[in-house]
């Protein structure tokens, strides 16, 4: 099966709000490609070193936020 790491990548932003910290940090616990594809796409801070957590570009927080919202909200 091809996946579409679009979709990957949107999942993993919305979800990264789960760990949401001191307003626009996050705990980096996902998978390495995607949170490398993230940091390219300009969402969130470069995942690699020694901080355990990410920092969210204003866009990425905005984006994470409305697709958290979309995926997994009821409606």
């Amino acid at each position: 099966m091809e996946l579409d790491t679009n979709k990957i990548d949107d999942a993993v932003l919305a979800l990264l709000t789960l760990g949401l910290y001191d307003e626009a940090r996050a705990w980096k616990g996902f998978d390495w490609d995607a949170m490398d594809r993230l940091h390219e796409k300009g969402y969130i801070s470069n995942p690699h070193g020694k901080a355990k957590s990410v920092v969210f570009t204003e866009q990425g927080l905005k984006r994470a936020e409305k697709l958290f919202e979309e995926l997994f909200g009821k409606k």
